[in-house]
This record gives C-alpha cells, structure tokens and sequence, in this order.
C-alpha cells in the first residue's frame, strides 16, 4: 500500500513519510501538484491515501482534491487535507471539494494515526 504526500515543504513531505512508513505505508512524495498528477498517473492502482497542502505555488489544495475528484480513475483514492488552518469555513470547504479528512499542523502520530483508522487506511 502507498500514500502519496503532496507539500511543497521538504521538511513536511519527510516528517509525514517517517510517519506513514512507521505503519508500514510507502510513500510517494511530489513537491507540486504537476508532479503528483504524473505520480498517479503511473501508480493509480497503488496508492490508497493521498495527503495534500492547501497552499502549493502552482496550484492550491482545494482545486487540486477538485481535479482529482473530477477523475474517476482516482475515486478509490482517500484524501487528507494537511494545513494550518483552522477555520471551519475552510474545514467545510475542504470536505466539500471531496477531501474525506482534515489534518491540522502541527501534527503529530497520533493524530494521524487516528485519521488514517477513521478512513480505513489501518
């Protein structure tokens, strides 16, 4: 089974990776949403989860989970959105974009160890 993280931020990618690798998941790691595009057109059929920031220079979070959503190949595919921000507007507007989960930083383990049992990830 694989994840795919989608952040721009190095250090975010590694910190999830050591993460999910912890529960025996494998990641993927894109920095921009163009490369996670090609990364899932090659291993659709590999990756369970995908794990994505909301804010990325070259395409945001929520029109990227959108443009998923709009590829039935990807319908299989879980998605967390990971971010700082904590406004429930945003929260909803994340879901509603066909997110199944919000992680907020900083995160740790825990938390999302308990996202991943809630959709069915472990």
């Amino acid at each position: 089974m694989h994840a795919l993280i989608v952040d721009d931020s190095q250090d975010v990618r590694e910190i999830l990776g050591v993460i999910l690798n912890g529960f025996g998941i494998d990641v993927y790691m894109a920095e921009n949403t163009q490369d996670a595009f090609d990364i899932l057109k090659k291993h659709t059929n590999d990756i369970r989860i995908a794990l994505v920031d909301l804010y990325m220079p070259d395409m945001n979070g929520l029109d990227f989970v959108k443009a998923m959503r709009s590829m039935h190949d990807y319908d299989q595919i879980r998605i967390m959105m990971v971010t700082t921000e904590t406004q429930y507007p945003l929260v909803k507007k994340a879901l509603d974009s066909g997110a199944n989960e919000y992680l907020m930083k900083p995160f740790c383990k825990e938390m999302i160890e308990e996202k991943l049992k809630i959709l069915e990830i472990l």
